[in-house]
């Protein structure tokens, strides 16, 4: 399967400041915007944040892929989403298209339902871009 997703310069900025203004300023701590194969195309955090983005990136697609294989035995064509709570973090995976997934990594002080509603819009503004 061919993962290449291939940006100008001008939709790259515009992903980006979609990012940060839908989920970075209300209080998510990092995002990764990457393809299937677990490439980075875009990481934002607010700064605080110091997460190993790569293995993330690499972790988060495999995590994605095997997940989408559990869906297809139950019969399912896929979970369009993933969500992992934690004690201190929790991480949410969202795909945007058949070639992009969207992780972010939050706090306590973000509920999931909010979480998933700004997830949602940003990736509204992105489809419409792509």
């Amino acid at each position: 399967m061919d993962y290449t997703v291939e940006l100008d310069e001008k939709q790259f900025e515009t992903l980006e400041n979609i990012l940060a203004t839908e989920l970075i300023e209300v209080g998510v701590q990092s995002l990764l915007l990457i393809d299937m194969a677990g490439n980075i195309l875009i990481s934002l955090n607010n700064g605080r944040a110091r997460h190993d983005v790569y293995s993330l990136a690499a972790l988060a697609a495999g995590n994605f892929g095997a997940v989408s294989e559990i869906a297809k035995i139950i019969g399912e064509t896929d979970f369009s989403l993933l969500f992992h709570k934690g004690e201190k973090e929790s991480i949410h995976f969202s795909r945007v298209s058949d070639q992009l997934l969207l992780i972010t990594v939050f706090g306590k002080e973000i509920s999931l339902g909010f979480l998933r509603l700004k997830v949602a819009a940003a990736i509204k503004k992105i489809t419409a871009l792509l």
